[in-house]
């Protein structure tokens, strides 16, 4: 018989000892040890009637954290209606690390993880397809790092059909110039689209005629 979500917690401190607390204002959360996170998932699934994986994402704490990467999970029970948190530790080092994957567990997680994997660099082991999903293959950078400016990184994009028709690499950077802002009052639409606060990356650029 399932638990209710109100006393998950404490049924699997029972079986899994290694499981403490997580601070939270809103949904019961747990931290999971790297090694039994699967299993203390599939158990949330199997006996505890957590069966959608509505989300998974990572927390990058900065550099020189240890760890510095820790990958959450958000599992709702579409029969209790309620939710829990999961949290694990990345394990490898700043520049590679690594989670088991849960696409065993959760079809659904196959683009959360190629998601993260693009955007904080986490390799999910025993993913079927890690590749990236929204920035191209090839891109050096994790855009959600904390190391990663926002004002982006000037990148090559590697697009031949563009790059033929201009006769140069097309450059990309993801975010440049943000933050974005936009003028408040009575003005035209035009003038009311946010404009970037820095755009001295902008000023060598021809001004279109009026």
């Amino acid at each position: 018989m399932s638990s209710s979500t109100a006393d998950v917690t404490s049924a699997l401190q029972e079986k899994f000892p290694n499981i403490t607390a997580r601070d939270s204002l809103d949904h019961q959360a747990i931290n999971v040890p790297a090694d039994e996170v699967l299993a203390v998932l599939q158990a949330l699934r199997d006996e505890h009637a957590f069966d959608l994986l509505t989300d998974l994402t990572a927390i990058d704490w900065s550099e020189g954290s240890d760890p510095r990467f820790v990958v959450v999970y958000h599992l709702y029970s579409t029969t209790q209606h309620g939710y829990i948190r999961v949290a694990t530790d990345c394990t490898g080092d700043e520049e590679s690390p690594k989670a088991p994957s849960v696409t065993s567990l959760w079809a659904g997680a196959d683009w959360h993880e190629r998601e993260t994997y693009d955007m904080f660099g986490i390799t999910f082991e025993g993913h079927p397809d890690l590749r990236r999903i929204l920035m191209w293959p090839g891109y050096p950078y994790h855009p959600l790092r904390k190391d990663f400016p926002l004002a982006g990184i000037e990148t090559e994009l590697p697009d031949p059909e563009i790059a033929a028709e201009t006769g140069t690499p097309v450059i990309a950077a993801p975010m440049m110039g943000g933050p974005f802002v936009a003028s408040t009052g009575e003005m035209n639409m035009t003038e009311a689209e946010p404009r970037a606060k820095d755009e001295s990356w902008n000023e060598s650029s021809e001004k279109p005629e009026a």
